[in-house]
């Protein structure tokens, strides 16, 4: 089990339990994260999970895919660090990850 910190935009902070295998979105959707709309229920078809993460996880978490990067061109304010959360998977090095939502997750 690994602990993930969810800040949304407004400040709410989220910290769920995730287990390794399942992927950030997974756990922000069983965690009751509402700044995670995961439309697509996680087939990076779209960009509705798109999450900063924290600059000090980011070599952890891995680099984005092409396709990722695809969808990350439909999201809003997209950053250096911009991920979408279905695409990075739970191993125990990524205990205590810290990754914030968007002010918006468009449709």
């Amino acid at each position: 089990m690994s602990k993930i910190t969810f800040i949304e935009h407004d400040g709410t902070v989220h910290e769920v339990e995730a287990e390794t295998g399942e992927t950030v979105m997974e756990a922000a959707m069983r965690g009751g994260v509402s700044g995670i709309v995961a439309e697509c229920g996680g087939s990076c078809t779209c960009a509705t999970c798109h999450v900063y993460v924290d600059e000090a996880w980011l070599d952890k978490t891995g680099e984005r895919s092409p396709d990722e990067e695809d969808q990350l061109d439909n999201a809003y304010d997209v950053r250096a660090n911009s991920r979408l959360s279905c695409q990075i998977k739970i191993s125990e090095e990524l205990d205590g990850l810290l990754v914030r939502t968007p002010s918006y997750q468009g449709r």
